[in-house]
Parts: structure tokens; C-alpha cells; sequence
């Protein structure tokens, strides 16, 4: 109950952010949906199934990324004076920001099972073209009966994970021992130099080299495994195969490559601080540079994981291209589509989210700037002079691992 009243009396930009959490939510149980409509429409091939609902942790991961974003961008859920008195502490704050995050996320699932369900046809009859030509019955299993308790678990799935990874990302945790940093009271607004961006900025570029060898080993392995493979048309992926049209080694490597551009997120935006403050720079470059550096943690993890999408959507491109031609009159399906539309729109989101929590947090910072004399158009240089930088390091590094990715698989 305090969760919605807490949300009804919140900015409409909040209101906003948990409705494309809910959107986000019901995307990805309409996969997972999909993915047992399939398996029961077709017991004779459990290898597709099986790799149809793999294929549906992508869209996941995206969503409860998401999520957590969102719930920490909340200012609900920061501590206050008057919260701690009425017995909100943040424990109770971060499972205060889960349930109202498990609530979004499952109003999202059941709408996406009713959806599944028209499409199916067990509930009335269907208002969309794709569905009343009969292709999504038999694509979701409308020939047969639906497993209840998957159903059921599947819906449950996008809601607990959500909430759960939200309250795990907002618990408070014990400062380390030895660390002889004051106790902050909770009235204090965070900052960037008092505020919630963890890790701190001495440690952001430390996971630099680990993120670096899980890209490389992720390489090799798509590399090696992909010896003398060539993009199929009738295949899951446009590979050949055998999980779901691609080997279990391509799909590590994959796996392992992604992982690697999100780990390097943070290293990557610290480093793009560390060159812009390089040399003696001027008021501009220093103070975009202490800011990206002094950021790195918050935003460095969105912005990998937005390298890591944008560099397997044109991986896809290419295989698709490379199976298909170039004509372009075969689409990936509409499942397909609405998997890139999800995670696409959940790291845009994700990385929006997290640049206004940044600027929320630098915001006593920059009106202490102003109050020293700093004017408004040196700020708005920094800011552009930031997003110019990290356009211009994160491009190539995006593009180069795309490269090397599909590179085995469209050079014979």
C-alpha cells in the first residue's frame, strides 16, 4: 500500500519510467510465453524449444537491468530524516523500491499473458493480421494445450527477478574495515563526491584488464569454433549448427565477449576521464574529465552493456545479409523483432536513466560551481565535450569487436 501511494504521488518523469519498466516486463514474459507455446506445440523438437527459452535470457537480463536502474533513480528510495523516523530505514527502502518494482514488472506479465492468450485464441478472437492469418496460433502452439503450472511459473519469473535484483542494488552495505570514512547522515543529498556511484572512482578502471581478456577469450572462441561455418537462411541465428542453428561454442563466445564490453564499461569511461584531464587542460577539458572519471562507475556498466547491444544487432545484420543477400526481403520474424525492440529500448532507457541520476547527483556540485563563478555555457561545454569523448571511444571499440565477432563467419 505505501508503494502506491508513494507512486501516485511521484513526477510524472518517474511515473513514466516504471510504465516502460511494466512495457519492458511484459515484452520479455511474452518471450519466455512464447518459448513454452512453441515447446508445447512441438514435442518432437526439445533442442528448439530449449534454445528458444535460452534465447529469451537476453531480453531478461535487459529488463532487470532496467529495472534496477529505474529503482535506484527513485528518489523514494534514498534515505531521509523523515523516512528514518517513521522506521524506513534503507533496508526497509530497498525493500520498499523491490516490491514496488516486482508490482510493475508483474502488472507488465499479466497483461503479456493475456496477450499470449488471445494470440493463441483461447481468449476470443484476434485484432491483428499476424494472428488472424493463423501463423501465431501455430507459432505460440494454439493446437494445443497450454501447460498451466509453466505458464504460470514463466509469468512469475520477470516480476521476482526484477524485485530481487532491485533490492540486492539498493541494501545497504557496511563501509570496509580500515576505511576511516565518515558516517553520512541520511539527510545528506548525494553528490558526485558524497553520493551512491559505486565503485569508486580509484577502482572503476581496475576490472580494465579482466574485461580484456573475457572479450579476447570471447573472440578466440567464436573464432575457433566458427572455423569454416557459414550463415544458414533456415537457421535460429542465420548459423550453423546445433543449439538452435549455432554451436554451443559460438554462443560462449558470445557470451563471454559481452560480458567483457560490460565489464569494460566503467575502465573505459575512467580512461576517456584520464585522457581528457591529460597534460595542463584548461578549465574545459579539466573539469569534463574529472567528471567522467568521478562517474565511471555509475554510468560506465549501461553504457557497456549499450556497446554490447549495438555490436550484436550489427552482428546480426551481417549474418542475416550474409545468409539472405543484401536485398533485405527476408525479416528475422516477429518474435525476433520484438527482442531487439526490447533490449534496444531497455538500453537506451537504462543509459538515460542513469545519466539524469548522474546529473541529479553532481547537482550541489554544480551549483557550487556557479555560486564560484563558473558560467552556464562552460558547464554546457563540458557536458557536450563529455558525450563528444565518449562517442569517439566507444564508436570504434563497438564497431572493431563487431568486426572480429562475425569475422569468421562471413570470411571463408
Amino acid at each position: 500500500m505505501l508503494s502506491l501511494r508513494l507512486a501516485r504521488g511521484s513526477h510524472p518523469l518517474i511515473l513514466l519510467r516504471r510504465s516502460l519498466v511494466a512495457v519492458a516486463a511484459a515484452g520479455a514474459s511474452f518471450l519466455l510465453l512464447s518459448a513454452l507455446g512453441f515447446a508445447a506445440g512441438h514435442p518432437a523438437d526439445p533442442d528448439g524449444a530449449l534454445a528458444r527459452l535460452l534465447w529469451c535470457v537476453v531480453p531478461l537480463a535487459a529488463t532487470v537491468q532496467l529495472a534496477t536502474s529505474v529503482a535506484r533513480a527513485d528518489p523514494s528510495t534514498r534515505p531521509g530524516a523523515g523516512l528514518a523516523a517513521a522506521g524506513l530505514g534503507p533496508a526497509r527502502l530497498a525493500l520498499l523500491a523491490g516490491t514496488a518494482t516486482a508490482t510493475a514488472c508483474a502488472a507488465g506479465s499479466a497483461l503479456a499473458l493475456l496477450a499470449f492468450l488471445h494470440l493463441r485464441g483461447d481468449v476470443g478472437g484476434s485484432w491483428l493480421l499476424w494472428a488472424g492469418s493463423g501463423a501465431a496460433g501455430r507459432a505460440l502452439g494454439g493446437e494445443r494445450p497450454l501447460p498451466l503450472v509453466g505458464a504460470v511459473t514463466l509469468v512469475a519469473v520477470v516480476p521476482l527477478v526484477a524485485g530481487a535484483a532491485s533490492v540486492a542494488g539498493l541494501w545497504p552495505r557496511q563501509p570496509e574495515a580500515g576505511s576511516g570514512a565518515p558516517r553520512r547522515t541520511p539527510s545528506a543529498a548525494p553528490t558526485v563526491a558524497t553520493g551512491r556511484l559505486a565503485p569508486p572512482p580509484h577502482r572503476a578502471a581496475s576490472a580494465l584488464p579482466w574485461a580484456v581478456a573475457l572479450t579476447t577469450a570471447g573472440l578466440a572462441l567464436g573464432a575457433y569454433a566458427g572455423r569454416g561455418a557459414h550463415p544458414s537462411a533456415g537457421s535460429l541465428v542465420s548459423l550453423s549448427g546445433r543449439f538452435g542453428g549455432s554451436a554451443p561454442e559460438v554462443v560462449g563466445g558470445w557470451a563471454l565477449t559481452v560480458a567483457g564490453l560490460v565489464l569494460a564499461g566503467p575502465g573505459l569511461v575512467h580512461g576517456c576521464g584520464r585522457l581528457l584531464a591529460f597534460g595542463r587542460p584548461g578549465p574545459l577539458r579539466l573539469l569534463a574529465g574529472r567528471m567522467l572519471q568521478q562517474e565511471a562507475g555509475l554510468i560506465g556498466r549501461p553504457l557497456g552493456a549499450l556497446c554490447a547491444v549495438a555490436a550484436g544487432l550489427y552482428g546480426a545484420l551481417r549474418l542475416h545479409g550474409a545468409a539472405h543477400g543484401h536485398s533485405g526481403a527476408q525479416s528475422f520474424g516477429p518474435l525476433t523483432d520484438l527482442g531487439v525492440g526490447l533490449v534496444l529500448m531497455c538500453a537506451f532507457t537504462t543509459v538515460f536513466t542513469t545519466a539524469l541520476e548522474a546529473r541529479s547527483a553532481r547537482r550541489r556540485t554544480t551549483a557550487a560551481l556557479l555560486r564560484l563563478g563558473a558560467s552556464a555555457r562552460l558547464l554546457r561545454g563540458a557536458a557536450a565535450l563529455r558525450g563528444g569523448a565518449l562517442l569517439l571511444v566507444l564508436a570504434p571499440v563497438t564497431w572493431g569487436v563487431a568486426q572480429l565477432t562475425t569475422m569468421p563467419f562471413t570470411h571463408s
